[in-house]
């Protein structure tokens, strides 16, 4: 039987706490995941919110080519024909190829949530299929709480699967709804499910509160079950879903099991959805994640310049990934060089210059600096010590004010800059929105008339970081400021025990690398 991929990011996802896709949102993320080979696409609970009503009213006019887009909802109510459920009958308006809805498994949500009988939920589950099946509908049905409810009554539970089958459902999903249940009890459950229906197509669906999402459903997986269910990115309620973006890579890479064309768009598909859900993408992500093949340690730089296998349990590049080397007061002469010669410097072990590289960023980081994500102020370390550093100006004097009137209720930022710039003295002023603004307004109103090309040059982000909290409002403070000239980007950091002279530094150091690399182009 075929493996098959389901994403419930549209729907599932969005129950996230901060996950939040407009209608267009979930069209573009949709056809991405099309674009990637997954089969199914539950797009949302047609009727629930004008949001999901306006999504499959678009779809409707969309093409995809792989995959299936299914519209979610629930069993009829009790006491109710199905077809005469508003909700049902909603459900089929979605006019989508594939309905998935979900139904109680666990006797305790049948009497103490429902408030009915064990027979007509059974006898809702198998309505509610039937009729979706004869409107022409691929029916998947999602027995929730299903786990939970066969460790507490294993007979019920897999009757209302029965009662699926009996309606002519196409997929049993066995959902653990709870997220609590681990491996080897979910391999037995789903192993005892298989041997009570041996021709049902059977999928998985779980949730990470226990941190065990990824491997449940693979034990699931090999215990019988054919598709599996989740998430992007791993989002949904509470601790979220299955994460697809380290399930997909396990099952074709680890288990052999073939589920999209092309693996390597994996990591450009995780950051893709992360940007449309404005959330930041997480570095320790397994294969995905910028920190997944970063090496920090001195003895695992030398091991994998000469092996890469001996501490990288796949290529980078199979997922769309890649190697990163970290430079860091735990460096060795491998990191320096690694990443010397990845920004363009040409040194080889034992060269000049090499040991005082390492030694700055040893007495630097030491003193507060961080070069994990400041490769454009290393880079401009290793010119100071090389001797290949050109300044762009002479700092003379800043001066920077804020002021604040109580009365009128107005705020003023003003910076001053006198400095040197080719034996010329340059003096200016500007205002801004905070000090730092007015300090970065200051610094290029100067520079400018010289250098045109820093106008292309924006900040994009600004994180502070204090390093010794313990010493209250005298801490040293980190300043990180990644900036960009609308094709690469580039990170810088300044220290200081002044927020404001490791702001200037930070901000001195992001213009100084620019010009220097426009120099060398």
């Amino acid at each position: 039987m075929k493996f098959s991929l389901y994403d419930t990011t549209l729907r599932d996802g969005t129950q996230g706490e901060g996950v939040n896709f407009s209608s267009l949102d979930k069209l573009r993320i949709a056809h991405q995941l099309d674009e990637f080979g997954v089969h199914y696409i539950e797009g949302g609970w047609p009727g629930s919110n004008p949001k999901d009503i306006e999504f499959f009213n678009l779809a409707k006019n969309e093409t995809f080519k792989t995959s299936k887009i299914a519209a979610f909802g629930s069993t009829r109510r009790a006491g109710i024909a199905v077809h005469e459920d508003p909700q049902v009958l909603t459900l089929l308006a979605a006019d989508t190829p594939v309905v998935t809805f979900y139904g109680k498994s666990w006797l305790m949500h049948v009497t103490e949530v429902l408030r009915t009988t064990p027979d007509e939920n059974r006898a809702m589950i198998r309505d509610t299929v039937r009729f979706c099946k004869e409107a022409g509908r691929e029916v998947i049905y999602d027995a929730e709480h299903f786990f939970d409810g066969y460790k507490d009554e294993p007979e019920y539970a897999l009757s209302t699967l029965a009662a699926a089958l009996e309606g002519g459902a196409d997929m049993l999903v066995l959902c653990e709804t709870n997220g609590g249940c681990l491996p080897d009890e979910i391999a037995d459950i789903v192993s005892k499910v298989r041997e009570r229906f041996p021709d049902a197509a059977i999928g998985i669906h779980t949730h990470d509160d226990g941190g065990l999402g990824v491997a449940n459903a693979l034990a699931a997986i090999r215990a019988g079950a054919t598709q599996v269910q989740g998430t992007i990115n791993g989002y949904g309620e509470r601790t979220g879903n299955c994460n697809l973006t380290t399930i997909i890579p396990n099952l074709q890479l680890k288990m052999g099991i073939e589920v999209v064309p092309d693996l390597t768009k994996l990591t450009e598909l995780s950051k893709y959805v992360d940007d449309v859900a404005n959330l930041p993408h997480f570095p320790r992500a397994p294969f995905v994640g910028s920190s997944a093949f970063s090496h920090k340690g001195g003895t695992h730089v030398n091991a994998v310049q000469k092996l890469s296998r001996s501490y990288e349990h796949i290529p980078p590049a199979t997922v769309g990934n890649h190697q990163v080397v970290l430079v860091s007061d735990l460096s060795g002469q491998d990191n320096i060089l690694h990443k010397a010669n990845e920004l363009g410097f040409k040194l080889a072990r034992g060269a000049p210059g090499v040991k005082g590289i390492l030694d700055a960023v040893k007495q630097r980081e030491n003193e507060g600096y961080e070069y994990e994500t400041a490769d454009a102020s290393f880079e401009l370390l290793i010119r100071k010590i090389l001797g290949e550093y050109t300044p762009t100006f002479d700092l003379l004097e800043y001066h920077t004010t804020h002021r604040t009137h109580g009365v009128r209720g107005f705020e003023t930022c003003e910076a001053t800059i006198k400095m040197d710039m080719n034996g010329q003295r340059v003096y200016t002023v500007e205002e801004g929105d905070g000090p730092v603004n007015a300090l970065d307004q200051a610094l290029r109103k100067a520079l400018i008339t010289v250098y045109p090309e820093i106008a292309q040059i924006t900040l994009c982000d600004y994180k502070v970081r204090i390093i010794d909290s313990k010493s209250g409002s005298a801490a040293k403070t980190r300043v990180l400021i990644e900036s960009t000239d609308g094709v690469t980007h580039w990170g810088t950091v300044g220290v200081s025990f002044n927020i404001i002279d490791a702001s200037w530094e930070a901000l001195v150091d992001s213009i100084d690398y620019f010009l220097n690399r426009h120099k060398s182009a």
